[in-house]
């Protein structure tokens, strides 16, 4: 009778030729049987500390990887629960081990978390090393199986032999807890730190057809910095302005968000329905100021896009046949090298390649022709190299000549105004509102200006450009009046530039009228935030039903200085993140 010796697993070795006809007749009898069962995995954590052994007796045994002792393991009398508790307590567990000896200096290093500054001590934690190894996976957006990779395991076993590596199902519910945890840093710091929020938004859809929508809120702490924070992230419905106020009142409420300053959104029409949507849930909870007024903040970069797409299509067709001939060299390797080769001979020293333009880009036009004008020599070469470069573009757009090139160069000039002032305004770790103003009469006035040029193509592009323009800044009803606050607040500026820029830009008559609308809108500011200071208007002895026009006459009259300056920057503390929109 042949034996069957067992494994470490417990698993039967094959049987040997001597009982070979009855090993078949048993097997056949044992698959009958055992028809649709699958072997039991080992899930457990507790098996990377331990390793399951069969004893002589027959007996299933787990044995501690760390202290060799045997703990009973049975699949059917016993549970993991008494070998996960002993991980915990087993001296031998590098993880328990505590280091009570001195810890090692750390030099700071620069571009990590608190790296800069004195020096620090360092002792081995595992939790804390499992949380950095989260957040790496977050930030650097690595798949969770990277903590399972071969030589991931082999750099760590060099750098820290201590630490012991997750799984990547681990990974998950560490990298789901440091979200909670974010989660209710956040929350406890909106509550603290901040009156009212300002939010940006924006839609769109992917290539697989799902519509998505992110909202990131704009505050200013308590230490007066700018603080910037991605809220939501999700897929919605569709882009109906309803559908997107929902998603917005909901994100909000989960966040305990009651109060809004302003929302910043681009100038489809179902933001408009959604801002109405907004400002009919939240005035009643008395979360807006001035019942909503000033809550519809329109993107300043996507009307700048919108003014450089208006004009670029006066002068559409230079634009494409340049397109077409950087596209065709970048349509293979080997076209690009041997474009290279052109440019080394043609001794052209631009460290820039060709690069194409995309429409949802609002910048990537005006660089595809800063790149592109420089490479007008190399372009010429190349088509003396390649028989069909030529041949190709005809059949498209054309070849570009010589005018083509000069209206190239000529737009890119123009277009450069638009791209610095695309880039200023689209910061998000500095102040932007309060350099609106200046770069709206900026674009006015180069506008104005190029109307005047004797290039016929050019001047009717800008005029094109102008009607765009005024659409949406020509007339101050159109505009939110915060962009001018957030100016007049600038002490660089105040009320006196404001009013020299608008009597610059319009007619005298017109100015005036704008100034007028502007100080109405100053006064009921203040008395919007006059009720909360009516402790401290108490306190200097002011009445809390003067007004700010009422002030200003007190002032005049040389009374009660003290208390119209307390009131006044108390004003400006108020509405401090007034100056710190983000457009």
């Amino acid at each position: 009778m042949s034996t069957e010796p067992t494994s470490i697993e417990g698993s039967v070795t094959p049987p040997t030729s001597i009982d070979s006809e009855n090993s078949r007749v048993g097997a056949s009898s044992q698959t009958k049987g055992t028809t649709g069962k699958r072997k039991a995995t080992q899930r457990s954590e507790v098996w990377s500390h331990f390793t399951k052994i069969i004893n002589s007796d027959g007996t299933s045994k787990a044995k501690c990887n760390y202290c060799q002792k045997e703990f009973c393991c049975d699949m059917k009398k016993n549970t993991t629960g008494s070998l996960k508790y002993y991980i915990g307590s087993c001296k031998k567990n590098p993880s328990n081990v505590v280091d009570n000896s001195q810890g090692q200096l750390v030099l700071p290093r620069k571009g990590v978390e608190r790296g800069e500054g004195n020096l620090s001590t360092w002792r081995f934690d595992q939790e804390a090393c499992r949380k950095g190894l989260a957040q790496m996976i977050v930030i650097d957006e690595l798949p969770f199986k990277f903590v399972e990779s071969e030589c991931f395991k082999k750099f760590m076993f060099v750098v820290c032999p201590k630490f012991h590596i997750p799984s990547r199902t681990t990974m998950t519910r560490d990298v789901y807890q440091l979200y909670l945890d974010e989660r209710i840093k956040i929350k406890q710091l909106l509550r603290s730190s901040c009156s009212r929020v300002c939010l940006t938004t924006d839609t769109w859809t992917s290539l697989q057809r799902v519509n998505y929508l992110c909202i990131t809120a704009h505050f200013i702490d308590n230490d007066w910095k700018l603080n910037k924070k991605i809220l939501n992230f999700c897929p919605i419905s569709s882009h109906k302005g309803e559908s997107i106020g929902m998603v917005i009142e909901k994100c909000l409420l989960n966040w305990g968000i009651d109060k809004l300053f302003t929302v910043t959104v681009d100038n489809a029409s179902s933001n408009d329905v959604a801002i109405g949507y907004l400002r009919k849930k939240f005035n009643p909870r008395g979360g807006l100021v001035q019942n909503g007024k000033y809550l519809h903040m329109r993107c300043m970069a996507h009307i700048v896009n919108l003014i450089v797409v208006k004009g670029s299509k006066e002068m559409n067709k230079s634009v494409e046949r340049v397109r077409g001939a950087a596209r065709y060299v970048r349509q293979s390797p080997a076209r690009i090298q041997k474009f290279k080769e052109c440019v080394v001979v043609e001794k052209i020293e631009c460290k820039k390649m060709l690069c194409l333009d995309v429409c949802t880009r609002r910048n990537s036009t005006y660089l595809m022709l800063d790149t592109a004008q420089n490479f007008e020599r190399a372009f010429e070469r190349f088509e003396e190299q390649d028989t069909n470069f030529r041949a190709e573009l005809e059949r498209g757009e054309g070849w570009p000549s010589v005018d083509d090139w000069d209206n190239v160069r000529n737009l890119r000039d123009f277009l450069e105004h638009f791209y610095e002032v695309t880039l200023c305004i689209s910061g998000t770790s500095y102040v932007t509102s309060n350099n609106f103003f200046d770069e709206l009469s900026e674009i006015d006035i180069l506008l104005r200006d190029a109307q005047l040029k004797s290039n016929v193509d050019f001047s009717v592009m800008t005029i094109k450009m102008k009607e765009k323009y005024d659409k949406y800044w020509g007339d101050i009803d159109k505009m939110n009046f915060l962009m001018y606050v957030a100016c007049i607040l600038n002490p660089r500026q105040k009320l006196k530039y404001i009013e020299f820029a608008l009597s610059e830009m319009s007619s005298s008559e017109k100015a005036c009228e704008m100034m007028q609308k502007l100080k109405e809108s100053l006064y009921e500011l203040f008395d919007e935030y006059k009720p909360p200071l009516h402790s401290t208007c108490s306190q200097l002895s002011v009445p809390t039903h003067v007004s700010l026009g009422e002030l200003q006459q007190k002032k005049s009259k040389g009374k009660c200085k003290l208390c119209i300056k307390s009131v006044s920057w108390k004003f400006v503390v108020k509405i401090k993140h007034l100056s710190w929109i983000n457009i």
